[in-house]
């Protein structure tokens, strides 16, 4: 018979459990009262990421972020299935005992890799992996100029000069100098003393 004073994995659990509750009840206790209580305006406002909020917070947010992100999750979470299965199939007594052991958990692997492939090909042919979609649409204008006008202006050909070209600047006349003015504003310093 066991003994009574020794604990049970089931005690273990609990004085785990008891323990986790007493450290963070005394914490969230001690925080309350050792904090200092001296709110103003700029404690009690919205702060996120260093900045300060502007406008309500009831905008629309592009719902491709969304997805995006579920679909990285759904697949981040499957691939974390793969590593319990690779410690399995790689355990020597499991396959020693039974030879069918490592084909049956290939196949069962395959299957599921084989689903997560089919679901990533199914969303990328949807166009859910793209951020932006664009739409393309010809801009139009709705002006009182004929169609004529700009078919002629789009007909017609024009000489473009070659930016190669040596441009000689032309020598202009020379003209005599003005003869130069009195400043007629002269500023007074006074002298420094000493």
């Amino acid at each position: 018979m066991d003994d009574p004073a020794q604990l049970s994995a089931y005690g273990n659990v609990l004085l785990f459990a008891i323990v986790g509750l007493l450290l963070v009840c005394s914490t969230l206790f001690l925080g309350t009262i050792l904090s200092p209580k001296n709110p103003n305006p700029i404690k009690l406002s919205t702060y996120e990421c260093g900045e300060d909020a502007i406008g309500t917070s009831w905008i629309q947010f592009n719902p491709r972020f969304y997805v995006i992100a579920l679909v990285f999750l759904l697949f981040d979470v499957e691939l974390i299935f793969v590593f319990p299965w690779a410690t399995v199939f790689g355990n020597a007594d499991f396959i020693a005992a039974d030879a069918r052991w490592g084909w049956f958990t290939l196949i069962e692997m395959g299957l599921f890799i084989g689903i997560l492939i089919l679901g990533l090909v199914y969303v990328w042919k949807n166009g859910d992996l793209n951020w932006i979609k664009p739409t393309h649409v010809k801009p139009t204008v709705d002006v009182a100029i004929p169609s004529s006008a700009y078919a002629n202006l789009n007909e017609k050909i024009y000489v473009v000069k070659d930016y190669r070209e040596a441009t000689v600047p032309e020598e202009k006349p020379e003209t005599t100098s003005p003869a130069p003015t009195k400043a007629t504003f002269k500023p007074k310093f006074k002298p420094k003393t000493s």
